[in-house]
């Protein structure tokens, strides 16, 4: 479907036939804190998050609206070097997942509040190799882990989810071993905010940022941190 809607944004023609039939943004869920969390460092800090979440446009744009967040670049991981281009990650063979590389500040903002915020509006965690209008394994939900305690975290998490019965169908999230994130292709970055009359943006990101807003206004902030410069294509 994003194919189809983008295709035409992005010549700046919208045609209503690219998305008849389209569902509504999905409504957001709001989980609760963490049971396990680390607690905010006393010292201003970095420290680094990837996430999958279906199409990377609508996790950025999320994401880049939250407090602490210092970066939130959108690309791809799971799969080689050689295929981390869009073209070739979209035809849903190379392992590859849409994803997020956020880059925080520990003394803001807490792994586990990042996960909190990821399953409450930024993605849905109960959606199979899909998510939204948006249909293939790249578009899967992934926690992707970098060490011991952000695994420990996050397995907490997902069971606490689960025992709580905080979702009505069962939790598909993966939770992986962090891999070699690529950045994706300049023109993917900051899209929802440079593009925001965009058909698709409208009607599945835009929401996902005011759910932010509406959930969790002591971390919400209204100018997006943007990627200062692109990496890839």
């Amino acid at each position: 479907m994003r194919k189809l809607i983008c295709s035409a944004c992005l010549v700046g023609t919208l045609s209503v036939f690219a998305v008849a039939g389209a569902p509504a943004a999905e409504p957001a869920v709001l989980a609760p804190a963490p049971a396990l969390d680390e607690p905010l460092a006393t010292a201003h800090g970095t420290a680094t998050a990837i996430l999958s979440g279906g199409c990377f446009w609508g996790m950025q744009d999320v994401f880049q609206h939250v407090k602490g967040v210092q970066e939130a670049i959108s690309g791809y991981t799971g799969g080689a070097t050689d295929t981390a281009r869009y073209d070739i990650v979209s035809t849903g063979t190379t392992h590859h997942a849409e994803s997020l590389k956020i880059v925080y500040d520990p003394s803001v903002v807490s792994y586990g509040t990042l996960l909190r915020i990821f399953v409450s509006v930024a993605a849905n965690p109960t959606e199979l190799n899909y998510q939204g209008p948006d249909h293939g394994p790249q578009y899967r939900s992934a926690i992707w882990v970098a060490n011991p305690g952000q695994r420990r975290i996050a397995d907490a998490y997902i069971r606490q989810l689960t025992t709580d019965h905080t979702f009505d169908a069962p939790i598909v999230t993966q939770l992986a071993k962090a891999m070699p994130f690529y950045p994706a292709e300049a023109y993917h970055q900051n899209f929802a905010t440079l593009h925001p009359d965009s058909l698709y943006v409208a009607m599945f990101d835009a929401p996902k940022v005011a759910a932010l807003a509406k959930l969790f206004p002591a971390l919400y902030r209204p100018q997006p941190t943007l990627v200062r410069a692109a990496t890839n294509g």
